[in-house]
């Protein structure tokens, strides 16, 4: 008879990173306005230009927050935020006693909140700290409270300390502000927000959560905490996902919950190669960051599955693609080690999102302007943090090779 705390040392060591308070669920929007009270009176209110302003929710929601006595001054987030605008934002409020920053919107938007949150309290530039870019201080602090409140499902960024920046062109950078003084105070997730959002947005959206939700499963920096996580967000997405242009999501509530995870366990062990390509697209060629992680997935997974056959067969990574597959599907997973011709469904698996990649009609690199003549310097730029814990090392030649597939 096994003593009581065998169990307990089967269990490798881990760690977790701090999470914000969450509000889940339906009709959870209703409850932000008393939740803010506690943080002070006058609001920065971050939104993604007009749209949340000309929506469904806006009315009723400042109605409400002005029933709580709540003042707020506004700025819109168009597209991917920059350092300029961040800064911008900065100088403009720094001087007017704001006590918290809410940001309502996609995933640039709560990037863009995070970080003017973070920097309001002392004025310093956003280029101060970004990683790889500029002096590279130490942010040092405070940070106004920051609340998060999606309205696409995607990015996880309210559940993350990161605010993405890009500078876009020719020499430009998408670099993360990155702090745990940044992370939301309160997250606050509402399915019904999303239903508004535009099919081809919410598309990218769920493809970017599903990437997050892989590359942390198999990252060198996972747990039994961030697995047992993947997994249930695999399974969500699978649940609310239909892989339709038109329609792609069968449950909103599904598809909300799958990103927040995805947002947790990015957090929790880090991503993958997907990322760290994606990352020079976005900034050279202005790829929406949803659509090249949907476009690049299947590649990336084949060539992971491939490098890790011939290098590392014995990596838990080919079990968990295997197990990802099943998830996708719909399968239950059993308790057991999957044997060798159950492995054989990691390959299921790159059949399966090369099939989305189909039916989703997700456009090519080159529609982008990205030619054959340009892969090596993107190859050269992929890189980061992202690229540091997928599963195996892939080389120069196999990233590139992964890139031309797309073209």
């Amino acid at each position: 008879m096994p003593e009581s705390n065998d169990i307990l040392t089967a269990i490798p060591p881990f760690s977790v990173a701090a999470l914000p308070r969450i509000l889940f669920g339906e009709g959870s929007i209703e409850r932000l306005p008393a939740e803010l009270v506690p943080f002070g009176r006058r609001i920065l209110l971050i939104t993604g230009g007009q749209s949340f302003l000309a929506g469904p929710h806006w009315a009723r929601l400042g109605r409400a927050l002005e029933a709580q006595g709540l003042e707020w001054e506004q700025v819109g987030i168009g597209g991917e935020p920059s350092p300029a605008q961040v800064d911008a934002a900065v100088r403009r409020f720094m001087c007017s006693s704001i006590d918290m920053v809410v940001a309502i919107g996609g995933g640039s938007v709560l990037d863009a909140g995070k970080a003017i949150a973070g920097l309001l309290p002392s004025g310093r530039s956003v280029m101060d700290h970004l990683e790889g870019v500029g002096p590279q201080l130490p942010y040092e602090g405070p940070s106004l409270p920051f609340i998060a409140v999606p309205t696409t499902a995607g990015t996880g960024s309210e559940m993350t300390k990161n605010a993405v920046l890009t500078q876009a062109g020719a020499g430009g950078f998408k670099k993360s502000f990155r702090d745990e003084r940044l992370l939301a105070r309160l997250a606050v997730i509402d399915p019904q927000l999303l239903r508004s959002c535009p099919a081809p947005v919410m598309l990218g959206n769920a493809m970017d959560a599903l990437t997050q939700l892989l590359e942390a499963y198999v990252s060198t920096g996972a747990s039994v905490f961030a697995d047992a996580l993947a997994e249930s967000g695999i399974k969500a997405f699978a649940a609310g996902f239909t892989a339709d242009p038109e329609q792609p999501v069968r449950d909103f509530s599904c598809i909300a919950y799958a990103a927040m995870l995805s947002g947790i366990c990015l957090a929790q062990a880090g991503l993958g190669a997907v990322h760290g390509i994606a990352a020079p697209l976005g900034a050279w060629f202005s790829i929406p960051h949803g659509v090249a992680c949907g476009t690049l997935v299947a590649a990336v997974t084949r060539g992971n599955v491939q490098a890790l056959r011939e290098r590392a067969p014995q990596s838990p990574a080919l079990r968990k693609y295997a197990r990802a597959a099943r998830l996708l599907r719909g399968e239950e997973l059993r308790g057991e080690e999957l044997r060798g011709e159950e492995l054989s469904d990691a390959d299921t698996l790159v059949e399966l999102l090369e099939s989305w990649v189909g039916r989703c009609r997700l456009p090519s690199l080159a529609s982008f302007g990205v030619a054959a003549s340009d892969l090596a310097h993107i190859v050269a730029a992929s890189g980061g943090n992202s690229m540091k814990t997928n599963p195996v090392v892939l080389t120069r030649q196999e990233l590139r090779s992964i890139l031309a597939q797309r073209l």
